[in-house]
């Protein structure tokens, strides 16, 4: 008996020692103030050193640490924080942060630089503020392939992390740039940017892995998720999408050599006043083979979305391409389930896919969209594709062929 107590006893020693290391360690965990290294919320002050400083001693420190942007305004004019760090740190954001205004301030890419880093939580509430009415009121990308600015953020290499309860706001180009990552979630994220705000996409993703973007607002000038080459395993939803020009696989197929894009879902999405619905885009005349397959669009709402359901094998903005002969991405295992709604474009479903290499195994069921103008019912177009359908089919999915190029 006396034997039994002591065990019993060990295992309390025990789990009272964990216990208080557990407490000992978030009691010491280092915390940052961006204040205490020169930041002021006069809207003036740059605060890229200040920034960069509390990164480098967060980074280096052996337990979690927490940045903290306090409530305020602050001028931040470009910052890359890098990594690898020695463990998990978080930037609290509670105030707002605001780039300058003056496109040629700053250097093309991105106005704030993530890289290498593990185990990164962006969070507090607070809003990242491009200020980039300027640069959209110069942009010239009908004219200028190269026509680049600064993105508000750019994540390369960033894996096993969370963005949540933050804003990115008027960013002067892409919002968020997300590249080469892995296990990244954003989670309650808004986007804010007027539908006049051109070519920024809210979140791009390319050549990244378990990318997830849950429960987020996204109010933009141009794609609200666009996912580029190499992007696999991808969930987008329960997020509203509106203005901006819809959630875009691609484009695919202007480049060589682009990596397959592999198991998207998008589900439970939300779109209004959108220019385009779900869609699929690759370029005309690839200069080599691509893939992409495993493409899921499903409980979608469509409030007056112009093209709800796209393929687009043609695509081609400015009138760029310097041939029409056919794209040579192949789009295999796809399905358009539960999408309804309305639309003021007429053909409601458009399919049209590529001559050289047409799509294959592409389900459609349960399409549901009223065309809200006064010419008559909706219509659909479909070319090089033969859908397997199910449940109800409103308007009647492929019952007219697109001219075949």
């Amino acid at each position: 008996m006396e034997k039994m107590v002591v065990i019993k006893s060990s295992n309390l020693a025990i789990s009272f020692l964990l216990l208080l290391a557990e407490v000992l360690l978030q009691t010491h965990a280092a915390s940052f103030d961006i204040t205490k290294y020169g930041a002021k919320a006069d809207d003036k002050t740059d605060i890229s050193k200040a920034v960069l400083d509390a990164w480098t001693e967060a980074c280096a420190a052996t337990s979690p640490s927490t940045i903290t942007i306090p409530k305020g305004s602050y001028l931040l004019t470009q910052v890359e924080l890098k990594g690898p760090c020695k463990a998990p740190v978080e930037i609290k954001v509670e105030g707002t942060v605001n780039a300058p205004k003056d496109p040629n301030a700053l250097k093309s890419g991105s106005w704030i630089s993530i890289d290498h880093v593990d185990q990164l939580t962006i969070s507090g509430g607070g809003t990242f503020d491009g200020q980039g009415a300027t640069a959209w009121a110069n942009n010239d990308c009908d004219k200028n392939t190269d026509c680049k600015k600064s993105m508000n953020m750019g994540l390369n290499a960033v894996t096993n992390s969370v963005i949540r309860d933050v804003t990115s706001k008027d960013s002067k180009h892409f919002h968020v740039n997300v590249i080469g990552c892995k296990n990244l979630t954003f989670e309650h994220f808004s986007i804010s940017a007027p539908d006049e705000s051109l070519n920024t996409d809210g979140i791009h993703i390319g050549r990244s892995d378990g990318v997830n973007i849950i429960d987020s607002n996204i109010k933009t000038g141009d794609d609200c998720v666009s996912i580029g080459d190499g992007s696999q395993n991808v969930k987008v939803e329960k997020v509203t999408c509106g203005p901006g020009h819809g959630i875009s696989i691609g484009s695919l197929g202007r480049y060589q050599k682009e990596d397959p894009v592999i198991g998207i879902t998008i589900k439970n999405c939300t779109l209004t006043g959108t220019d385009n619905g779900v869609r699929v885009k690759t370029w005309p005349a690839s200069p080599g083979h691509s893939v992409a397959s495993g493409l899921h669009f499903e409980d979608i709402i469509m409030d007056n979305v112009g093209n709800p359901v796209l393929i687009d094998q043609g695509y081609c903005p400015y009138n760029q391409c310097s041939s029409q002969s056919p794209s040579l991405v192949k789009i295999s295992d796809v399905t358009f389930k539960n999408i309804r709604g309305t639309t003021p474009t007429k053909v409601a479903v458009k399919l049209v896919c590529s001559s050289g290499i047409p799509c294959s195994n592409v389900q459609v069921g349960d399409i549901d969209l009223k065309y809200n103008g006064s010419d008559g019912p909706a219509t659909s177009e479909c070319a090089n594709i033969n859908p397997i359908f199910s449940g109800k089919q409103n308007p009647p999915v492929c019952a007219t062929k697109a001219p075949t190029s």
